[in-house]
């Protein structure tokens, strides 16, 4: 819809009395009212400007929506109901060439800056937007009696993960929509366990309520469309009795330009990113798939990361190659990258120095995942700390020749760990007897470089059930604008 009239020819031009500019022009524009068709808008008084035979009323801002103005006065010259041209600010000379009158503005400043247009104050360009914009959000709107609490609302619908989550008001979720260019109802994916599928806008809703910024968003969308992928088996993450939660893990240059923790205290708290993108998509699993603890989702335990974990991998002094690149993608390439894991667990070697050692201690720790006696089952994800990378760094070994001692290290005679062995039931069959196994699949432990650069200590998290067909295996996909 078009805020200048059909067939118009003349002035258009849109003022505030709270400008120092707008009142400096009072004496222009009645000058322009005297010799031309002119429509003047008030953001603020319609009594001003005075001395005018008729000025419009835009408290509502719909005109200066629809004009998209940015500063005022501004002035718009129409030809039969078209823009020709505009002007902002006082500017006497650009003034007279426009309506071809050289005594305009006569005896008056010849530039003066002009001011912020009301549209355009904090909050507002959502609200319009929503209000006048051609594109209205297609999703239900609740409504909020005066007294109630929209946070306690939250609790009581079963929105919320536990912590208090932002109400996603119309203004709130069209400024995060700002932060992808995806369409709103473009589909993300079908969520599970109701399979119920996922605009941009149900995305844009959870990341509002995550207490995201805009630029998160492409990052929650990315991982909203890894949780979908068959692979992954979010249904599985979600109804085993394991501690397993999708860990997100953050590639490339937007994790910098979002301002991620790569570095100190990078698996805790602390930082707004790293916490909300990971509570994004468990609301999303939660508010749009139905995920919810008690329901599907039947871990026996949990553990905090639930909430959500995402963390971005420390790349810019990294000596090895990153997990997104081993993975197929290109250094400047942002990715996502999902990993069903369990807990944290911590690896602390003070006083290996050579990578040998190093690399033996680590797999010492890794043997005991999920059970010492349990060897082919889940996934790894192995996170390095940057004085634990220093070691392979100083020997120059490369991330693939720490990968082929490590894996040597994770083999073991099946004898070692048969059911029963050593008075401990756990293990494995007997009929599996004979031979060596890994204690991980082929290709199945993932290696990143994070953490603070003081202190000795990497972690490493277990994945859920077995690879393949019975669970999950990490996936990786690219972030879209």
């Amino acid at each position: 819809m078009s805020a200048i009239p059909a067939d118009f020819s003349g002035f258009i031009v849109i003022v505030k009395r709270d400008c120092e500019t707008c009142q400096l022009i009072v004496p222009v524009l009645q000058q322009l009212a005297a010799t031309a068709d002119c429509l003047v808008y008030s953001q603020d008084d319609p009594a001003f400007p005075p001395g005018l035979p008729a000025v419009r009323d835009d408290r509502e801002l719909e005109v200066s929506y629809r004009l998209d103005i940015e500063i005022v006065p501004t002035i718009i010259r129409a030809d039969a109901g078209v823009e020709v041209e505009r002007l902002f600010g006082w500017n006497r000379d650009e003034w007279r060439a426009l309506s071809n009158n050289p005594g305009l503005g006569a005896g008056l400043a010849a530039f003066s800056p002009g001011c912020g247009s009301k549209s355009v104050d904090p909050g507002l360009p959502e609200n319009l937007a929503y209000k006048f914009g051609d594109t209205r959000l297609s999703a239900r709107r609740i409504e909020v009696a005066p007294l109630q609490d929209e946070h306690e609302l939250a609790f009581e619908r079963g929105w919320s993960d536990g912590l208090p989550v932002v109400p996603p008001t119309e203004d709130r979720v069209l400024r995060m929509l700002a932060g992808t260019t995806r369409a709103p109802e473009e589909i993300v994916g079908v969520i599970p366990p109701d399979f119920a599928s996922c605009s941009v806008e149900k995305v844009a809703i959870n990341a509002v309520m995550a207490g995201c910024k805009p630029a998160y968003l492409p990052v929650v969308l990315a991982a909203v469309e890894a949780a979908c992928l068959d692979e992954f088996c979010m249904h599985g993450v979600l109804a085993t009795t394991y501690f397993a939660a999708p860990i997100v893990i953050v590639n490339g240059p937007i994790a910098r330009e979002i301002g991620m923790n790569s570095a100190h205290n990078v698996l805790g708290q602390g930082n707004r990113a790293n916490a909300t993108i990971g509570r994004a998509l468990q609301l999303v699993i939660r508010n749009v798939g139905g995920g919810k603890p008690g329901g599907v989702d039947r871990a026996t335990l949990g553990q905090p990361g639930k909430i959500g974990f995402c963390f971005a991998e420390r790349e810019q002094d990294s000596y090895w190659e990153s997990l997104s690149v081993e993975r197929g993608f290109s250094p400047d390439q942002s990715t996502v990258t999902l990993f069903a894991g369990g807990g944290v667990h911590a690896v602390g070697d003070q006083k290996s120095r050579e990578p040998e050692s190093l690399t033996r201690s680590l797999a010492a720790m890794l043997r005991g995942l999920h059970h010492s006696k349990l060897y082919g089952g889940p996934d790894a994800l192995l996170v390095i700390s940057p004085e634990h990378m220093r070691v392979f760094r100083e020997a120059r070994w490369s991330k693939a020749r720490f990968r082929e001692a490590l894996a040597q290290e994770l083999v073991i005679d099946s004898g070692r760990i048969l059911a029963g062995k050593g008075g401990i039931a756990e293990g494995m069959p007997e009929r599996a007897a004979g031979g060596h196994i890994s204690k991980f699949r082929e290709g199945g432990l993932q290696i990143v470089h994070a953490g603070g650069g003081a202190g000795m200590w990497s972690a490493a998290i277990l994945g859920w059930a077995a690879s393949g067909a019975k669970g999950s295996v990490p996936v990786t996909v690219s972030v879209k604008s």
